[in-house]
């Protein structure tokens, strides 16, 4: 089996490669620093598991196993991680892979054998209860054959195209495969539903504006040439899309 690790300090990551060479059942090909970094090698390297720390500055490692969900073949993942025993708890109820720190060889022999693949349910499971961040910091777009990460700060409206959701950001437009309900659960504090099919980031708002027909409409602060101009708020929440806009 092919294995990636990942972990900010190179420490860890130089122990973790020395007992999988003890091992002498997995090849390691590759190391990452950082999440941005191990998304990057396993487009390019595809292994079959991740060895992945949780807690990194950047993109820490929850948010780093979505993204990788996100590939064609996604990796199976193993959690390395020095959290309290409450949120050990919420790892193995989910039966998802972790490795205590520090990692002795006997663990992580198991944990390499059983490693299996992880949902998008099953990390919002664990996020939930083990009280982890819940909010990602990117979404994540497959563009010919790699991961795009988006920063959500950059992102505009996201509105559903048939079974995709397009992402309007500053750099252009993308498809993901999340859904329109699921990024505004997600993101709740960030983005308004101005209509069934669109969410919008409430600090891109310009104002509100009437359309010669009577409908209102959003207009962004700097809208980019990606923007259809399709952002009509629905009669439905235009009272929840003004109170927003008013901080309520």
């Amino acid at each position: 089996m092919k294995v990636l690790i990942v972990d900010d300090e190179k420490p860890a990551r130089d122990r973790l490669r020395q007992l999988i060479d003890d091992c002498g059942a997995h090849e390691v090909v590759g190391e990452a620093a950082n999440g941005a970094q191990a998304i990057a090698l396993a487009t390019t390297l595809h292994p079959d598991i991740v060895l992945l720390d949780i807690r990194m500055p950047g993109i820490d490692g929850i948010e780093t196993a979505h993204h990788l969900n996100a590939m064609d073949a996604p990796p199976a993942v193993v959690f390395t991680t020095a959290y309290n025993e409450y949120a050990i708890d919420a790892f193995e109820a989910r039966a998802i892979g972790y490795v205590l720190k520090p990692v002795r060889r006997e663990r992580l022999e198991r944990a390499l054998e059983h490693a299996g693949r992880i949902s998008g349910k099953m990390l919002g499971q664990l996020t939930t209860a083990a009280h982890l961040k819940n909010r990602r910091n990117h979404v994540c777009a497959l563009v010919h054959g790699e991961l795009r990460l988006i920063p959500i700060n950059d992102v505009a409206y996201f509105n559903a195209d048939q079974k995709y959701v397009c992402v309007h950001h500053e750099r252009g437009l993308d498809l993901i495969d999340d859904s329109l309900k699921s990024l505004e659960l997600e993101f709740a504090d960030e983005f308004v539903r101005i209509h069934r099919s669109v969410l919008v980031a409430i600090d891109k708002i310009d104002r509100l504006e009437k359309t010669p027909d009577g409908k209102t409409r959003a207009i962004l602060r700097h809208a980019s040439e990606t923007d259809n101009g399709d952002l009509v708020i629905s009669r439905r929440h235009l009272a929840n899309v003004r109170r927003r806009l008013k901080g309520g």
